[in-house]
């Protein structure tokens, strides 16, 4: 992966120190190469990651008047490269950025509806004057931008649009709604600064004489499915071994997440059957906590722990396999250093947690691949099979807008309602929801719940795993946001998704053979976290120390009595989802804290 940014209008020249700085900031996600290409009217960034064509792909990139920077792979190259050859194009590079270059200068607008992959890129058309801007049609990649008098302003992170000028860190109310109410999610669209946004997924933007043109050129749309479950399980299977298959190639290191769960494990055992038939020696990595077995209990969310369900599958698969173990200090040291790769506060340690991991990955790996994604698509989180749960309106992982208002000073949101805020996000996407008429009261609740999942929950965790990951340069595959597997998922019947009334139960039978019954048919359990209980006191000795600082900036917002109760508190109240109860929500004022002081947030 790569980082991009750059400005189209205004006078340019006079920035190149600015987009100097920008550039080394995004470092990071590109530190192989750097380049930077400047017209009259526009400057386009980049710092390369290299995976493919390491040699000849470096950017920006450029084809008659067209100049590219991209971010991403796309995993239908060959077929694109073909069918491009077929129409008189030449390529002097194995890289799908040229693939990418050609088909915006074949198909202008329309080149994003033949992609089949993860990307974020700007294309700067000289002769028209003319910007493209595109976004992966499931949000994989991110791409932030901000409009400043006549010129626009890209970046992949938001990081980089703060280092110009004429972009401050400023938090409006709503923006603080957003970061109280319904963080660490966003509203779709929304950059939480005050005037910076991020192109939804699957959206295209125009930037031509002063003026944004923004368009969504996919989006999950409903159709009538004829299959039965033998022809649903069989579409299943072909389209996910296919999108593994497609995404593990690379010309550098490759490795797979595995925790010992379904998603991980059958990733891992697709490719391990890949390599196998290519020449090749499947690496898998995992993770586990000091400690972790001699702590952890049984619980609804976690009826069971990793390690001996990776250990079967160690046993399992052919390859190389490593674990790496995260102690306390360390997890909690990162909690920072993750608000500053997130650039905002985020998931506490389950990010912190993963961007330890991924620093460990990188030293063996370049691009890895993980199981994101299957529970949004497949029905797989505990909301979408308990009837109570998903009947009741509102977000089903954060159902908690009292809570988290009572820990508000009065007045900081000015007269915005929690409440009303958040049902306003919650029913803006219920009824965006594309559903055939007729449909019955259950599969229509079931297409909104995905709709809610994939526009709100799962961005959270595609942002968590973009963020971390090329923290420390690592590439991470998504082969579950394929959008062919997305888009047929949600057509299929509700009750193929339950098949037995088993979570992710199509799934399971689709996949058979692939993995040990016992893992095939393991409970679902969530990303590993810490049960430790020196985290807990950690970071409640950080918060305790925040709270002793009159200078701290929590306090003009948050109420300190509110904090000590939650640090008193035996009452684990979700913060967001089962991943964030009390240890994660304490962690998480730490990072909000860390937030204001080191980016400076101006509260307006």
């Amino acid at each position: 992966m790569c980082g991009i940014a750059g400005q189209v209008g205004g006078d340019v020249r006079p920035l190149l120190p600015v987009f100097v700085k920008m550039q080394n900031v995004l470092s990071r996600r590109g530190p192989d190469q750097r380049g930077m290409a400047v017209f009259d009217g526009a400057a386009l960034i980049h710092a390369r990651l290299s995976v493919m064509d390491p040699e000849n792909g470096r950017q920006p990139m450029r084809f008659g008047p067209f100049t590219i920077v991209y971010n991403g792979e796309l995993y239908n190259t060959p077929e694109l490269r073909s069918e491009l050859e077929a129409l008189g194009h030449r390529f002097e590079t194995r890289s799908d950025t040229e693939v990418a270059l050609h088909a915006y200068a074949q198909w202008g607008e329309a080149c994003a509806e033949k992609f089949n992959g993860i990307y974020a890129f700007a294309v700067w058309d000289e002769a028209r004057r003319r910007l493209f801007l595109c976004r992966d049609r499931m949000g994989v990649k991110p791409l932030f931008y901000a409009l400043r008098g006549p010129a626009l302003i890209f970046a992949s992170e938001l990081k980089a649009l703060l280092l110009h000028p004429n972009i401050a860190p400023a938090l409006d109310r709503e923006g603080l709604a957003q970061i109280m109410l319904l963080g660490p999610g966003r509203v779709p669209g929304s950059g939480v600064f005050r005037g910076v946004f991020e192109l939804l997924p699957g959206e295209y933007g125009v930037f031509e004489d002063g003026r944004l043109t923004l368009r969504r050129y996919w989006r999950l749309r409903d159709g009538e499915n004829r299959d039965t479950f033998p022809e649903a399980a069989e579409k299943v299977r072909a389209l996910v071994t296919d999108a593994i298959r497609r995404q593990l190639v690379s010309d550098v290191p490759v490795c797979t997440f595995l925790s010992g769960g379904l998603d991980s494990s059958l990733i891992s055992s697709v490719a391990a059957e890949y390599y196998g038939g290519h020449g090749g020696e499947l690496t898998t990595v995992s993770v586990d906590y000091r400690d972790n077995e001699k702590y952890f209990r049984a619980g609804k969310f976690q009826p069971t722990s990793d390690p001996a369900f990776i250990k079967k599958m160690w046993d399992y698969l052919p390859g190389e396999h490593l674990l790496t173990v995260i102690d306390t200090p360390e997890l909690v040291s990162a909690l920072y250093e993750a608000v500053r790769a997130r650039d905002l506060p985020g998931m506490a340690d389950v990010d912190s947690s993963l961007l330890v991991f991924c620093r460990d990955i990188k030293k063996s790996a370049t691009v890895a691949l993980s199981g994101e994604c299957a529970d949004e698509i497949f029905g797989g989180y505990p909301w979408y099979r308990d009837p109570t749960v998903r009947e009741r309106e509102g977000f089903p992982w954060a159902q908690s807008t009292l809570w988290r208002a009572g820990f508000l000073k009065e007045g900081v949101l000015g007269g915005i309602e929690p409440f009303e805020f958040v049902d306003s996000c919650y029913r803006r996407t219920v009824s965006e929801s594309d559903i055939l008429p007729g449909t019955s009261p259950l599969e229509k609740r079931m297409k909104e719940m995905m709709n809610l999942n994939v526009d709100w929950f799962m961005q959270t965790l595609l942002d968590r795993k973009d963020r971390m990951s090329m923290w420390s340069s690592l590439e991470v595959r998504v082969p579950f946001c394929d959008h062919r597997i997305a888009q047929y998922l949600y057509t299929v019947p509700w009750e193929y998704k339950d098949h037995n009334g088993y979570e992710k139960g199509l799934l399971r039978e689709a996949m058979r053979g692939y993995l040990p019954e016992e893992v095939l048919w393991r409970k679902k359990s969530p990303y590993p976290k810490t049960h430790n209980p020196s985290y807990l006191a950690a970071v409640k000795a950080e918060l305790e120390a925040v709270l002793a600082d009159s200078a701290a900036p929590i306090h003009e917002l948050v109420r300190p009595e509110a904090l000590r109760e939650l640090m008193a508190s035996d009452v684990s109240t979700p913060w967001y989802g089962q991943l964030m109860t009390t240890p994660q929500t304490v962690a998480w004022f730490l990072q909000l804290n860390y937030w204001l002081k080191t980016y400076k947030v101006e509260m307006i």
